[in-house]
């Protein structure tokens, strides 16, 4: 058993404020711990500054081999076993245990790594992790991209193992079957605590809405402080005037009372300034969740989409998915659903490129003029400023920020990139992109991966109340019962 130390660590990305100020802690290997946040919070960072990719001020003490979840391809197009590098520093058959165990069939290795689904991508990314177990796993979002089946086979997994390790996953479900301990990022400082994710989340939930209460009883008081100001300078300032328009045998008595007036009000009123800056710093820096928005045009006919028998290949020559047939409504959401690598990427796509020729087919028909905005699985952000990324999606740049800022993301960061955000921020950025995009319908592939419980909640709530037409692909059993929308299974 080893023990992972932190000791006065400090890190700030050039020319931003610290993700981590001052901070120490001390971890055991022996945990199974749930890294917890929200996102560009710094989850990311604080694992890759464990591994020693990035150093700030301060010690880390990390006396163990590390194995990283998702490891970067560098060639993509080359085959999967090649492309994880497979050979003499990993056997075979080491690899192949770990499919095994993950309920993947090994002769994905012989696949190109690009033509594998999102899912089959994450479990062998996960075996190649998990092969040697000597090493010390972080995990960042590993149930990303995995069907609801994978999700259970990876939490079953990851009970088996005997070591410790740190995972990131916005899945609550899934964290609460695979977490003992959680280290929670708030406000550049590091909270641990014993238990699983319902139990932070329970606890934060009450002293939220504590802090929330007395934050209101604060702001209360404080306009009643500089009410109360405002009406003893407005006092005085008649007792002013009075003085003046009074005839000249009362100016004597009057500008005397006057001045005691104006005397007693300044000191009054800074004894209230003072008494209300204390209050407001006692404010606590709660992070309430608002509404989002949507440019939704509902479309004239009732009747959007009917796909029968409809099917796509995911490269050319490559299988034909299993046939989608369903009807989608004005006004409805339906969840495309099914194991990794049934398709379910795959059809969104040839969807859109269908109704972008404008040309209905046998097996998929749409109402005319159809507009669609699409979120994709996998997102590539450019090297560019934010204001030059608006510009070049043809989205108000004001509103994109707004919308942004709604998302949780601090106004600070628009001086970044898009590809400099973190990767929960850059699927923020995709999606708010989406939603600003006027369209009749919305192609939404995954749309919660990435995104923090606080977003998750946010976009279910959005769905819910604007009620766009969506077809969307997700894998969480908790957030589809939420949404309430019907399921077509690609393996039914």
């Amino acid at each position: 058993m080893s023990t992972i130390t932190i000791r006065n660590l400090t890190f700030a990305y050039p020319g931003q404020a610290p993700l981590f100020d001052r901070v120490s802690l001390t971890l055991d290997s022996s945990w199974r711990l749930g890294l917890l946040g929200r996102n560009g919070r710094g989850k990311t960072t604080l694992l890759k500054l464990l591994l020693g990719e990035l150093s700030g001020q301060g010690d880390i003490t990390f006396p163990l081999t590390p194995a990283f979840f998702p490891a970067p391809v560098a060639d993509p197009t080359a085959f999967a076993g090649e492309a994880i590098g497979m050979g003499e520093a990993l056997p075979q058959w080491q690899l192949e245990r770990e499919l095994a165990q993950l309920d993947c069939n090994p002769a994905i290795l012989l696949q190109p790594f690009a033509t594998l689904s999102g899912g089959e991508q994450t479990k062998l990314l996960l075996a190649r992790a998990f092969a040697d177990p000597r090493r010390f796993v972080l995990l960042d979002e590993p149930t990303n991209h995995l069907d609801a089946a994978g999700r259970a086979q990876l939490a079953a997994y990851l009970k088996r193992k005997r070591q410790g390790y740190i995972v990131t996953s916005h899945d609550r479900g899934f964290l609460d079957q695979v977490v003992d301990h959680v280290l929670v990022i708030e406000s550049q400082q590091l909270t641990l605590m014993n238990g699983d994710f319902s139990t932070y989340h329970r606890e934060k939930g009450r002293r939220d809405r504590a802090a929330i209460d007395r934050n209101r009883q604060l702001k209360q008081e404080i306009s009643d402080l500089r009410q109360t100001a405002a009406q003893k300078r407005a006092w005085a300032g008649k007792a002013e005037a009075k003085k003046d328009h009074a005839a000249h045998g009362d100016r004597g008595f009057l500008g005397a009372k006057a001045a005691k007036m104006m005397k007693r009000s300044t000191v009054l009123t800074k004894r209230l300034a003072a008494q209300a800056e204390a209050r407001q710093g006692l404010l606590a820096n709660v992070e309430e969740v608002v509404p989002l928005t949507i440019n939704y045009q509902a479309p004239v006919e009732e009747t959007v989409l009917v796909a029968r028998a409809f099917t796509a290949a995911p490269f050319p020559g490559g299988p034909q998915t299993p046939p989608l047939s369903l009807t989608l409504k004005r006004g409805q959401q339906v969840v495309l659903a099914g194991r990794n690598g049934s398709g379910k990427t795959t059809l969104l796509k040839q969807v859109a490129a269908t109704i972008a020729t404008h040309r209905a087919t046998t097996s998929l028909r749409f109402s005319g003029h159809l507009t669609v905005a699409a979120l994709p699985q996998v997102i590539t952000m450019p090297h560019q400023s934010l204001a030059a990324y608006a510009k070049a999606k043809g989205v108000d740049q004001g509103d994109l920020f707004n919308l942004l800022h709604k998302l949780g993301i601090p106004r600070a960061t628009f001086a970044q990139c898009a590809d400099e955000l973190s990767a929960g921020q850059q699927r923020k950025l995709a999606l708010a992109t989406c939603f600003l995009t006027p369209a009749n319908l919305y192609l939404l592939d995954e749309p919660f991966n990435y995104l923090d419980a606080e977003n998750q909640d946010q976009l279910v709530a959005l769905i819910k109340q604007a009620q766009p037409t969506v077809l969307l692909v997700e894998h969480d059993q908790a957030l589809i019962e939420q949404l309430g929308a019907p399921v077509v299974n690609l393996t039914d």
